[in-house]
């Protein structure tokens, strides 16, 4: 028997370099909200705007409201549950709504220390 030379080792695997996840363009645009808010305010109604006009309108102005049809009903709300909104028929995402003249618009006073009171016993 004739000796063999020890086999070779298999080559060695290039390293797999390692995948890079690829990053989404962050969108330049403003968000949903300021567009829901642009659309009431630029509204002549008295009532407010529905819901589905507020859609309509958003899709007029090139928002895909098919795509993010969750997003718009967590936008508005949230701009409800913020004040900036009035919800004046409806629950929920649903109904109509007008923006809320009234919000904030006292400055609030800054909370007094704990401190600064003292008990006189």
């Amino acid at each position: 028997m004739a000796e063999e030379a020890p086999a070779a080792a298999p080559a060695a695997a290039p390293a797999k370099a390692a995948k890079k996840k690829a990053t989404k363009p962050k969108k330049t645009g403003p968000s949903v909200g300021e567009l829901i808010v642009k659309a009431v305010s630029a509204s002549k109604e008295r009532s407010g705007v529905s819901a589905s006009a507020l859609k309509k309108a958003l899709a007029a102005g090139g928002y895909d409201v098919d795509k993010n049809r969750a997003r718009v009903k967590t936008a508005i709300k949230s701009l409800v549950l913020k004040g900036t909104l009035l919800q004046t028929k409806g629950v929920g995402a649903s109904g109509s709504f007008k923006i809320n003249k009234k919000a904030d618009t006292k400055p609030k006073k800054p909370a007094r220390s704990f401190q600064s009171h003292t008990l006189l016993l």
